[in-house]
């Protein structure tokens, strides 16, 4: 279990897609914190938007915590496709299948202790204020469908207060850190890393 870290716009989710083009696709498998948010369809949608998605009680940390220990086993998990645009669960699911490199990556992947001790390995992204917030807007306007100051608004509210309560603390725990870099020079570095990082058992 190879865990990859970092503040929103950090460029995980980036760096997991080029590490995936250099994998046998049949040996590693991915597995997003940010899919386990928790379903507010209870709430209207106003409040919904008004929610602090980057503190650790928003996400189901028990759920996610079960899953990793299936893929552990060997056991094959069904993963619940999170509504971003309206901060519900969709109702559907994504079969993530039991390999032996499985990516882990998450905003708070290291500030969860249990989650800690189940990665055989962990790398910070460790990426400026600013260049996180222009890659969210980027993101969340394209893929998300939100306006540009609503995502200010949200960065300045619960985004960055909670990244320097939980997110950046947490670097220290990482087996490495990485600085900013390109998605490719970062995958290279990594692909030479992972023999050493990986279990002999996993391998």
């Amino acid at each position: 279990m190879f865990g990859i870290c970092g503040g929103s716009g950090a460029g995980k989710t980036t760096l997991t897609r080029r590490l995936l083009e250099r994998l046998d696709e049949h040996e590693v498998s991915v597995l997003a914190f940010d899919a386990y948010y928790r379903d507010l369809s209870h709430l209207p949608f106003d409040e919904r938007r008004r929610g602090n998605f980057d503190h650790p009680d928003s996400l189901d940390s028990g759920l996610f915590l079960h899953h990793l220990d299936s893929l552990r086993q060997g056991l094959d998990v069904d993963v619940p496709i999170y509504d971003f645009a309206t901060h519900t669960h969709s109702g559907r699911f994504e079969r993530v299948e039991a390999a032996r490199l499985l990516l882990v990556e998450g905003i708070l992947l290291l500030a969860f202790e249990e989650v800690l001790e189940r990665l055989d390995y962990s790398i910070f992204m460790d990426v400026p204020e600013e260049v996180r917030l222009q890659r969210r807007i980027r993101r969340d306007m394209i893929e998300r469908g939100r306006p540009e100051d609503h995502v200010r608004r949200q960065f300045a509210a619960t985004v960055a207060p909670m990244h320097d309560a939980y997110v950046q603390p947490s670097r220290h725990r990482a087996d490495r850190i990485m600085g900013i870099a390109e998605a490719d020079q970062l995958a290279d570095e990594l692909m030479a890393l992972l023999p050493a990082a990986v279990p002999a058992t996993a391998r």
